[in-house]
């Protein structure tokens, strides 16, 4: 186990503390939720190949559910329907797991976050510089001088979730047509459900007892992630309206 929290604090939790160290440093008035806001920002032009794959994959998908349910529908053997349905993935140049991914490599940077923010701004922390970082001695954790994202914050709890519903809300578009899109399975119905309702009163109530620091970084993450997700639905929009010409 020990192996295990050694990789995960000198690949993860070191690289991205001193980086906000970094960032926190170079910033005029040397904000921490400035250098939060910036390193988020950062991280998500890092991953952005990566989600937006996954985001093409996960609207492809969304957008061939009808012909996936007739399908099923026709084939009542299930390993003949698993066959061809794992067939038709491929035809279509699909990853049904694709989607799963930025959240899997989100979680570890969540958790690195998350002790970033619960002992990094301890003074002591700061021994875990690295030797070309500068030191600043002490770390003022106020956003523009209000929020101390050392702290939980309301505001900013009730914020992540009403960013993560956005963004939920445009990943799960309802169709025009009956009969068409992800919302007409069941399991996708309940799906859709979760991730509009659920998670972001999860998210409200995990964040409503955490550094403020977290929920801050939730924000702009899913702001961002809204963004992209409305670039692959025009994407898409175009691709259809083409395809009908």
């Amino acid at each position: 186990m020990d192996f295990f929290i050694t990789i995960f604090n000198e690949a993860l939790y070191r690289p991205i503390f001193n980086f906000l160290i970094f960032v926190y440093n170079v910033i005029p008035g040397r904000d921490f939720g400035i250098a939060i806001i910036i390193v988020t920002i950062l991280l998500r032009i890092l991953l952005f190949p990566l989600a937006h794959k996954a985001l093409k994959s996960q609207k492809a998908l969304q957008e061939l559910q009808p012909k996936i349910k007739e399908m099923q529908g026709k084939i009542k053997n299930k390993e003949e329907q698993a066959k061809k349905l794992l067939e038709f993935y491929k035809e279509n140049k699909i990853n049904p797991f694709s989607g799963c991914l930025p959240i899997l490599i989100q979680l570890p940077i969540l958790i690195a976050l998350y002790r970033v923010f619960l002992h990094g701004l301890d003074p002591s922390s700061l021994d875990a510089l690295y030797p070309f970082i500068q030191n600043p001695g002490t770390i003022n954790p106020t956003f523009l001088s209000i929020i101390d994202l050392s702290k939980p914050n309301y505001w900013l709890a009730i914020l992540a979730g009403v960013s993560q519903y956005i963004q939920s809300k445009a990943t799960f578009q309802k169709k025009d047509k009956p009969g068409q899109g992800m919302l007409n399975s069941d399991f996708s119905k309940s799906m859709t459900m979760s991730f509009l309702y659920v998670m972001p009163v999860f998210l409200v109530v995990i964040s409503w007892k955490l550094p403020a620091g977290l929920p801050l970084y939730w924000v702009i993450t899913m702001l961002f992630s809204w963004g992209q997700q409305v670039i692959v639905n025009k994407g898409f929009k175009k691709t259809l309206s083409t395809v009908d010409k």
